[in-house]
């Protein structure tokens, strides 16, 4: 018995090979890489399998296309991202009051749009899904729990959509770069829609007089 690997469990995805986890690194790696100097729109799976050392093959089979390939990239950022505001540190973690938690949490959010704002371009303007797709409800689900903690009498389901609104790759580029906004001076926008959200009239619901 000793030396054999263990029975995979049913119903729990399979175990990556090494081969296949180094394979995958090296091409997520590339794919980044090629990116951030030429932008999106030009990936090419055929030049991200010839500078990874991979053949073709292997890039299609495992991602399927180029937007396979970005989504990929995105769920990578994705994953640390949402470890940081469940149980990193505060303010964006635990531990800090709910509108502290808030603020931090939108401004990481913005960072982490601009850091991959050509992919999110892409993606919102060639997929419908890209502004509703699982991230944001989790992202939609955290806003609302803050809400809810700081402000119980609004309707926090409504808010958290209405804060997280301004947050996405269209606006902030057309804020950043067609309106010529800082970044500071977007995340500062932000800063007053928050305060706005949660000094708003006591007992004030949509549709209510």
């Amino acid at each position: 018995m000793c030396g054999r690997e263990p029975l995979p469990v049913l119903g729990q995805p399979q175990p990556e090979r090494a081969d296949a986890a180094r394979n995958r690194r090296r091409i997520l790696d590339v794919a980044s890489r090629l990116i951030a100097e030429r932008g999106a729109h030009q990936l090419s799976l055929d030049e991200v399998a010839r500078e990874a050392g991979v053949g073709v093959g292997t890039v299609y089979r495992r991602f399927g296309h180029r937007t396979g390939l970005v989504w990929a990239l995105i769920d990578e950022h994705e994953r640390r991202f949402q470890a940081a505001f469940m149980t990193g540190p505060p303010p964006v973690g635990p531990g800090a009051p709910p509108d502290a938690r808030l603020r931090a949490f939108l401004r990481a959010r913005v960072d982490r749009m601009v850091a991959q704002q050509d992919i999110y371009l892409q993606l919102e303007l060639g997929a419908s899904k890209a502004g509703y797709s699982g991230p944001y409800w989790i992202h939609h689900t955290h806003v609302a729990a803050l809400l809810a903690e700081a402000r119980p009498d609004l309707d926090a389901g409504f808010f958290a959509n209405a804060l997280l609104a301004p947050v996405n790759a269209r606006l902030i580029h057309s804020q950043l770069v067609e309106r010529g906004r800082s970044l500071d001076e977007f995340k500062a926008g932000l800063d007053a829609l928050i305060t706005a959200v949660l000094h708003a009239p006591r007992g004030g619901r949509p549709g209510e007089a």
